[in-house]
């Protein structure tokens, strides 16, 4: 699996060479990972993907200089503080009602917008509403792993399972999702 985001500019000198010197560790740090951070809450459904990003950053800056286990440890890190704001962020959606969007679709006053368009044949508004049809444990995996592009061995710490039982999970999710694709263009499974 490529290790994209810049992970190469992380590496093990740096982060045990940076424990003096935080600023400059976190500014790369934070350049380095920030996208990551932010499309793994995006692609969780976090409402503001951006400001929980800023949150699990501004978290990690006081446990820079605790980091254990090089660039791999600080990568587990961060995305263990990304996994807990998402949790954090789902358990606080459930205990305040749901807002009711507007349905365009039941409002036959209106035509779509230009906007509504040019997502019904979006990429990543189809990939997101593929997302939605797996369970949660089958989100969190695709999220950690494609987008996070974390290890089986990352995964397995955050989601506290074997990286056995992750590969496992991931296969599953993965089958579900040819499943969906082949239901949508009408192919028997």
């Amino acid at each position: 699996m490529s290790r994209g985001w810049g992970m190469d500019t992380i590496t093990d000198d740096l982060v045990a060479s940076s424990h003096g010197d935080h600023a400059s560790l976190f500014t790369a740090v934070y350049t380095t990972f920030s996208p990551a951070v932010a499309g793994y809450l995006r692609a969780g459904g976090v409402d503001d993907p951006e400001g929980v990003t800023h949150d699990v950053f501004l978290a990690l800056y006081p446990r820079l200089k605790s980091v254990r286990g090089g660039a791999q440890g600080l990568r587990t890190l961060i995305f263990s503080i990304a996994h807990a704001r998402y949790v954090d962020h789902h358990r606080r959606r459930r205990g305040t009602p749901a807002p009711v969007e507007y349905d365009s679709d039941r409002d036959h006053r209106l035509t779509a917008s230009a906007e509504d368009q040019a997502l019904d044949g979006s990429p990543e508004a189809n990939a997101l509403l593929m997302l939605e049809e797996l369970s949660e444990d089958h989100r969190e995996v695709l999220r950690l792993r494609i987008i996070a592009e974390l290890s089986l061995k990352e995964v397995a710490v955050i989601m506290k399972k074997s990286p056995g039982a992750v590969a496992h999970l991931q296969q599953r999710a993965l089958a579900s999702l040819r499943n969906q694709q082949k239901a949508k263009n009408g192919v028997a499974s």
